[in-house]
């Protein structure tokens, strides 16, 4: 039975939805990334862009920044953007998502559902982000004063084999946007050009 209970494809003939998920340390340019992809998607797709710091404001209020507290946001993260892939959403997820096995784990339980799980790994070196970094965040990380901040005082593991990595301090948005694109149509959720 379809989901409307009357038969036909309530979606319209819509493609099935995708996780795309940005990894990266903080100011390696996931959420400039997430957002210039979705103006490209959303004229094609019903697109929704998870940003850590709004899901950290909205879905994980009260989770701390120990290794289980960032685990249970990367794992509420990942529920949702099921959820959403499930009604043929495009979700692009920017969450700095420091742990390879709780990446792993979200990546298996979408796949497990049918969701096309692309990890794309965005990066940059440390003392680009420290210049990128207007809150100068890095700088009091570096300093001591600034506890559990990741990939200074806390560990930050690249993926073993992301879909794609982006070299933001070399290449241009626009050039790692459509190197996104590529991969999407190369993967299968997007028709090719």
């Amino acid at each position: 039975m379809q989901p409307d209970g009357m038969g036909g494809d309530v979606y319209g003939g819509r493609p099935p939805g995708f996780i795309l998920w940005f990894t990266g340390l903080s100011g390696a340019g996931k959420s400039t990334l997430a957002s210039a992809v979705r103006q490209w998607l959303a004229t094609r797709y019903p697109v929704e862009v998870l940003d850590g710091d709004e899901v950290r404001t909205f879905l994980s209020r009260g989770l701390g920044f120990s290794k289980p507290d960032r685990d249970e946001n990367i794992r509420r993260i990942g529920y949702a953007a099921r959820l959403l892939a499930q009604h043929r959403v495009a979700v692009i997820v920017a969450a700095i998502s420091p742990y390879r096995q709780s990446r792993d784990e979200v990546r298996r339980m979408a796949t497990e559902q049918g969701i096309a799980f692309l990890e794309v790994y965005v990066r940059a070196p440390l003392e680009v982000l420290v210049q990128r970094d207007v809150k100068g965040l890095y700088k009091k990380a570096l300093a001591g004063e600034l506890p559990n901040f990741t990939g200074v005082s806390d560990p930050y593991e690249p993926p073993d084999a992301p879909e794609l990595t982006l070299q933001t301090d070399i290449e241009s948005l626009e050039g790692s946007v459509a190197r996104v694109l590529e991969l999407l149509r190369g993967q299968g959720p997007l028709e090719p050009a």
